[in-house]
Order: C-alpha cells, then structure tokens, then sequence
C-alpha cells in the first residue's frame, strides 16, 4: 500500500459501541512491570493494564500521577479500541523517530542504534537535573551520529520559561532543528515563543499543551503552535483525536506515552488514518523497552512500524505481570476511571 497523505479524510465512522461494564473489563484485564533499557520520564519500570474486547486487546496506561478524571480519557481511548473496529487507514507503514532521553553524549550511538533506519530523532532536553550545556552536547552528539541528513527534534516538555527558552533555542538552534516541542508550560507563554523566534524559522509544537489541557483546542485556537502532537490514550482515542485533528487544521505528529507494543497497535492505527501525515511520528518507543508483551513487538524496522494489531504472548504476561499489590492497585484505579467516564454527560 502507498502512503495516502493526500488522501481525502476517512469516511464517517458509525457510531461507537456502548460503554461496557466494569465487569467486563475487569474479567480480562491483566497488568505488566515492563523493564526500560534507559531511565526515562523519571522511571525505570513501565506499568501497563492490557484489556481483551471483541476488536483485540488494547491499553489503559496513564502514568501513576495522573488523577482519576485525566485518566478516564486514557481508558475511554482503550475501550474505543477494543470494542470499536478502527478506522480505514491510509497506510500500512508509519515512519518514525527515535527518542533520545536526557542520557550522556557518549550513550547517543547506542541509543540510536535500537532505532534501525530511522531518519529523525527527538532529543529529550531541559531536565530539571540537567544544564542547557548538557543539553546542547547531547544534541551535537545526534548530530554528529546522524549526520548533516538527519531531522533533528528536541522536546523540553515544557521546562522553560520564555526567556529559557529564548536562549535554549538560540543555543540549540546551529544544529539545524525540525521544530521545538513544548518550550513552555502554557498557552500563553507558548505563543510568546513562538513570536519571539518567528525570525528564526524554527517551529513550534504543542504536547502537554494539547494533551492534558481543558481544552485540548485553545493553543490552536490561540496560534501559539505550528504543530500538534498527539497521543492516542491521552486524548481519549482515536476517534476523538481524528475529531480535533479536524477542527484545528494543524499538521499534526502522532505520538506515544510510553506504551507497550498494545498500546502503539493503537497510535499506529491514528497515524494510519490521519489524511496527512507529513511529519515521522513517535512510535518507535518499544526500542526503549527491555521487554514487552508479544513475541512480535511493534519495534521499528527500516526506520517504520507497520499498522497492525498485537496479540500479547501468554508467556510474557505471566513472566512480567506485576506484584500481587500492584496488580490490586490498577484494578482499583481502573474502577474509579470508570466511574469517572461513565459520569461524564456523553460517554461514545
């Protein structure tokens, strides 16, 4: 199949399936401790819940922090994709990046190298332990491993403030960046950026600003971005992420959070039905797994990752299900998302 980026946007879906019961979820439900190869986002072990609906399996993973209400989207994602059929995609293959975490300059090569064939790169950077200098000489040591072709990305999950960020964009800036991803915290401060260095030609990415806002539209609305990136599972999934990609017109970068192989089937089915897709998204996260939950993860091959679903092998789920205490503690949570979805006004 050839990619379709052109293509007209996916017919209208037929209405989503009802809500299940809580029962119904509970009755497959199974969670895994997956080990990182690196630390990144603050942790070493990735939890994950996995669920099994008449579509496939499919995940529920909101990070620990998140509150009961931020994570019922997170599972309204996982039942749309579990018990609704997804949309026709556009694509069989989804390029993407590799992620580069706030790790050493000498430890680039080898991350890079569990990203086989991958033309761009995001580079993790304004960690609250780290100074822009290191910041700067991990960018250089992608560039240098990447070569002058290769896409350059950074992503400071808005640790500046606008004047941080001025000078960081200026200091990263001679590396030759695709676009900055969420300099800064909020809306406002995102479109001072964005004004601040228009000059420079340098876009502008909106994340957290779009995923874990009240509403997910207002930096668009408000031009502070030239780019969106967004997730599936945070979102409340693929249909309603299709819906906003709609309403705002920005091109758009589909992304992960860390999912395991399930997880990704579900952002790769996004990427595969978004009409244009110009820029290499970020699911190619299962290279930063040191294992998952299929014997056939959906890892990047020749710098893409096919659209398609993952079964997860019995096995893997028994040798890395979670402790007895954590496995209780998901189930809990998963009962008060649920209780938060159900309460919402419109459950689709």
């Amino acid at each position: 199949m050839t990619d379709a980026s052109d293509a007209a946007p996916p017919p209208h879906l037929p209405p989503a399936a009802p809500l299940p019961s809580l029962d119904e979820l509970l009755g497959t439900a199974r969670v895994v401790a997956l080990p990182l190869v690196t630390r990144f986002r603050g942790i070493d072990v990735r939890e994950a819940m996995l669920l099994e609906g008449p579509e496939g399996w499919t995940e529920f993973s909101p990070f620990e922090e998140y509150p009961d209400d931020e994570a019922s989207a997170w599972l309204a994602a996982a039942i749309d994709f579990g018990w609704n059929p997804t949309p026709p995609i556009l694509r069989d293959r989804i390029r993407v990046n590799a992620t580069v975490p706030a790790v050493d300059p000498d430890s680039v090569p080898a991350v890079l190298a569990r990203f086989p064939g991958c033309r761009t790169a995001k580079v993790k950077v304004a960690a609250s332990d780290q100074t822009l200098a290191q910041d700067v000489a991990r960018v250089r040591a992608v560039r240098d491993a990447m070569g002058p072709e290769g896409r350059i990305r950074v992503d400071a999950n808005g640790g500046w403030n606008v004047d941080e960020a001025e000078h960081a964009i200026h200091a990263l800036a001679p590396f030759d960046l695709e676009y900055v991803e969420q300099p800064c915290a909020n809306v406002a401060d995102l479109l001072e950026i964005s004004i601040r260095i228009k000059y420079m030609g340098i876009p502008i990415a909106a994340d957290e600003s779009v995923r874990r806002a009240d509403d997910p539209l207002a930096v668009a609305e408000a031009g502070a971005a030239d780019l969106l990136v967004v997730k599936a599972q945070p979102l409340g999934g693929i249909r309603r992420v299709l819906e906003l990609i709609d309403h705002t017109g920005l091109p758009v970068v589909v992304s992960s959070a860390l999912d395991t192989s399930v997880g990704l089937a579900m952002g790769a089915h996004l990427a595969a039905a978004v009409p244009a897709l110009e820029f290499d998204c970020g699911l190619g996260t299962a290279s930063l797994l040191a294992a998952d939950v299929s014997q056939a993860p959906l890892s990047p091959v020749d710098g893409a990752v096919e659209v398609r679903r993952v079964l997860p092998d019995p096995e893997l789920l028994d040798r890395y299900a979670a402790t007895p205490e954590r496995t209780d503690w998901w189930l809990e949570r998963l009962g008060r998302a649920y209780a938060a979805l159900a309460s919402r006004p419109s459950v689709e």
